[in-house]
């Protein structure tokens, strides 16, 4: 896989060193960090900061075990919307952005609208989630569920 090039880039090749770090280990020292990019642990400090300010950083969490937290099944729902009165896109978002199954949200093109990404602890848990939430979503015209066999990726790792 090829370097990418950072002359056009909003961050230099340090800043971009420090961010792999971080995705890679969110609890890293500056300590550590500046021995790694050979800086003063004063500068990293300030890089970092810099990072957070300007919106590279958008924050730290720990990835957890959802097998062990009784949400191990992993489903996908295509969801197509009818055509309906304005607002009711905004309303669809705001009641997905509140529905604790739901850890992922996009809208898309193609043959649906929305992707959606939900996690709950089996089967049973998706069928009373897509008929409890799913269906009562403002506009849901159809939706088509593909529950994962085997994650073979998953990560949230920007390349860089």
């Amino acid at each position: 896989m090829a370097t990418p090039s950072f002359s056009d880039a909003p961050v230099d090749p340090i800043d971009a060193q420090l961010l792999r770090l971080l995705q890679e280990d969110g609890r890293m020292s500056t300590t550590r960090l500046a021995e790694s990019v050979g800086l003063a642990p004063a500068t990293v400090h300030e890089r970092v900061a810099r990072l957070k300010r300007e919106g590279f950083i958008l924050g730290y969490e720990a990835v957890l075990n959802s097998a062990k937290l009784s949400s191990g099944m992993l489903v996908f729902a295509e969801v197509r919307v009818a055509d309906s009165p304005p607002g009711v896109g905004h309303a669809l978002k705001a009641a997905v952005r509140a529905c604790t199954e739901v850890v992922e949200c996009h809208e898309v093109t193609g043959n649906f609208d929305y992707l959606i990404k939900t996690r709950v602890a089996d089967m049973h848990g998706y069928r009373d989630f897509v008929a409890s939430v799913v269906w009562t979503l403002p506009g849901v015209k159809d939706v088509r569920a593909y529950a994962v066999i085997d994650e073979v990726k998953n990560t949230a790792r920007i390349p860089l």
